[in-house]
């Protein structure tokens, strides 16, 4: 037996028939390729512009299962993927688009910055605070176009 759930696909007239292990999947798979694509992209032309000290795409092993920092970070992403493709799954056009970018930028910021970084020890600052924002809501802009995609491959 196959679930299955309407989902509009912004700026198309028809509705799609996605299954729901897929359209999970999709959305853990493209907040993960959104970490390694739009992320880190935008923190690469951040240290490209010396605006951050440390470089993208870091490779350095990380706690507790020794795996690099980026790929645990695009895991993470993909975790968030699943929260926001569910609140932004039926919006069309501009809503679509604007509710990825700003519910993508809010919600990992505020995570990173309330509970992450003081646990961590590290300074939250405006700097901070403005830089993820922005590195964020990029991630919810590549999470809004792989959903879109990958919805569209689906019919």
């Amino acid at each position: 037996m196959h679930l299955s759930v309407a989902c509009v696909v912004p700026n198309q007239t028809r509705i799609l028939r996605v299954n729901t292990k897929q359209q999970w999947l999709q959305a853990f798979t493209g907040g993960f390729i959104a970490t390694l694509l739009f992320h880190q992209g935008v923190l690469a032309l951040f240290w490209l512009a010396d605006m951050i000290p440390a470089a993208p795409w870091n490779m350095n092993p990380v706690p507790p299962f020794a795996v690099p920092q980026v790929i645990s970070l695009a895991f993470w992403g993909g975790l968030w993927g699943l929260p926001v493709w569910w609140l932004i799954r039926r919006w069309q056009g501009l809503p679509y688009w604007l509710s990825a970018v700003l519910i993508g930028a809010a919600g990992p910021t505020l995570v990173a910055m309330l509970v992450v970084f003081p646990m961590k020890g590290i300074e939250v600052n405006a700097t901070k605070v403005v830089g993820g924002l922005i590195v964020n809501a990029a991630w919810g802009l590549g999470l809004a176009i792989w959903m879109r995609l990958s919805l569209r491959k689906a019919v």
